[in-house]
């Protein structure tokens, strides 16, 4: 049987697998969407891991934690908005095995807020037009939903 699809390169085994004790991590992000169709990309501040890098807006789920209410959570304390779950549209999930642990995140997309978006946490934000967003670097785990992004909006 032929292969069909864009990239067959995908049917290629991974050099290493991940290690089978590597933790996994859940964390959840968001694809803020203005009424100028413009994306809301956030600059991790020094200090932190990865300082320097942009990423959508999102953050770790505690223990026990729905990752809808873990982004209601996250965007309150980060950006000063208000959020409800109707108002999160799943989009998709990035999954990336960094040296430490594996990054599992659900991703979703929101176009409707309460409040004016602040930077709460010494983050620079931009709104960013969505073929615009490969110009920022991102973390590993990001990259793949640019394209995503792009497309869908």
């Amino acid at each position: 049987m032929p292969i069909t699809g864009p990239d067959p390169g995908c049917l290629h085994a991974a050099d290493d697998p991940p290690p089978a004790d590597l933790p996994t991590v859940l964390v959840v992000a968001v694809a803020l969407v203005d009424v100028d169709n413009r994306v809301l990309i956030a600059r991790r501040p020094e200090g932190k891991s990865m300082a320097g890098l942009w990423e959508f807006p999102g953050g770790k789920v505690a223990e026990g934690e729905l990752p809808e209410a873990a982004l209601i959570r996250e965007l309150h304390e980060e950006l000063a908005i208000d959020v409800t779950t109707s108002c999160l549209a799943p989009l998709t999930f990035a999954s990336h095995c960094y040296e430490d642990f594996h990054l599992l995140m659900p991703v979703y997309v929101c176009r409707v807020w309460q409040g004016t978006v602040t930077a709460r946490e010494g983050q620079e934000l931009k709104w960013v037009r969505p073929t615009r967003l490969a110009d920022y670097p991102m973390p590993p785990a990001d990259e793949p939903l640019v394209a995503l992004i792009r497309d869908f909006l």
